[in-house]
């Protein structure tokens, strides 16, 4: 029995033992409750996210350990309250590699001054929103510093292989999380192959190649050497494994723990037509054009809700992806870095003033929160500029 398989037959056995992985120790407890909504199925996704990865101070693009770790969970809630959402996306563990809750395996960011992600769901609980924390499957500055024969570093993109070293860090630290905080899920970013081996000559970790060659049955080719045609097939079995553990883990650990996948590209060689946009709760098109929206319909299971996404990046429109997705039932979700301290401005800076007087996230938010509290569409005619 593998590693892999042992730590896993350990943690779905037992409510009162331990797991080591990494260096860290998961502990198996009864689940924290979350909510239950009715009609969860067909209930209007308005949701958004004050994203705490990228920022100053790190060794790459994402924020240094402990950026914003004294954030107050009362004022987060209240500033998703007060723009209408009814879905918080916040942090089990982002991409620093370090936890945004107390006394878990993964350390939790340097300085947390409150037990941010268990006081969310409570708080948000209480005013029938629900919270999904966040993990990304691709990178994580704190793996590839202490793991550096598991990973090509580690920059601010894909840069993990899915080991059996690293599935069992990633399935303990989700159990954990479900576990110990009561969100009613999480979304998963980066279920994707690493990059960065094409910024290092395509040069391969002898752990990637011992991969390759326990999912495909022979040995690895050669960099110089391996066709296109291997490298899908390869990826296609990599990142099927990796979803297989998430999903289990989540699942294991509370049947109602929905599990959201975002993807740029459902189109990906590595992920088209995969049980992963079959088998997703949710499903998000992070790039949030209308063609890859639904491009992703004829892929996804009976249950996965679409979402789209509404960011600065995706240079998306919201005059003309609001309504489109609204009328297809589809749910609306956006993202941005804080801007005021640990925040965003008030609902009432984004109200007191027409939406095309605002540009980039900011708008996105003007536009998201006069949708989220049923205000007036004014934004929808004439249609915005491109931002």
């Amino acid at each position: 029995m593998s590693k892999l398989i042992q730590l896993k037959s350990l943690l779905a056995a037992t409510v009162a033992g331990f797991a080591i992985s990494g260096g860290l120790v998961f502990s198996a407890e009864e689940p924290a409750k979350s909510l239950v909504l009715p009609a969860p199925a067909t209930r209007e996704i308005k949701g958004y996210d004050i994203d705490f990865n990228w920022g100053p101070g790190g060794p790459n693009g994402f924020s240094k350990p402990g950026l914003w770790a004294d954030a107050d969970p009362a004022a987060h809630v209240a500033w998703y309250k007060s723009i209408g959402c009814n879905v918080i996306q916040t942090f089990c563990v982002s991409c620093n590699g370090y936890a945004w809750y107390k006394h878990g395996g993964v350390p939790q960011q340097p300085g947390l001054k409150h037990d941010f992600l268990p006081e969310m769901v409570r708080l948000a609980h209480k005013e029938n929103m629900l919270v999904f924390g966040y993990f990304c499957a691709g990178s994580n500055t704190r793996w590839g510093q202490t793991q550096p024969a598991l990973s090509y570093g580690f920059p601010s993109e894909p840069h993990i292989p899915y080991t059996d070293e690293y599935l069992a860090y990633l399935d303990g630290a989700i159990r954990d999380a479900v576990n110990k905080t009561g969100i009613d899920g999480f979304m998963i970013d980066w279920l994707r192959m690493p990059t960065s081996r094409k910024s290092n000559s395509n040069h391969w970790l002898d752990c990637e190649k011992k991969l390759y060659a326990q999912l495909m049955g022979s040995p690895f080719p050669g960099e110089s050497t391996i066709t296109r045609a291997q490298m899908t097939e390869y990826g296609r079995k990599a990142v099927a494994r990796c979803w297989h553990t998430i999903r289990k883990a989540a699942k294991e650990t509370n049947p109602n723990c929905l599990v959201w996948l975002t993807c740029c590209d459902v189109n990906d060689p590595h992920i088209v037509n995969s049980r992963a946009l079959k088998e997703t709760d949710w499903l998000l098109n992070e790039a949030g054009d209308i063609k890859r929206t639904e491009d992703a319909r004829r892929m996804i299971g009976p249950q996965t809700r679409l979402v789209t996404c509404l960011a600065n990046w995706n240079r998306q429109d919201p005059g003309a992806i609001v309504p489109a997705a609204r009328k297809d039932n589809i749910g609306l979700y956006g993202f941005t870095k804080p801007t005021q301290g640990d925040l965003k401005p008030p609902a009432s800076f984004y109200l007191q003033k027409p939406v095309q007087s605002f540009q980039g996230d900011d708008r996105n938010i003007a536009v998201l929160t006069r949708v989220y509290r049923g205000l007036s569409q004014d934004f929808v005619q004439p249609a915005l500029d491109a931002h």
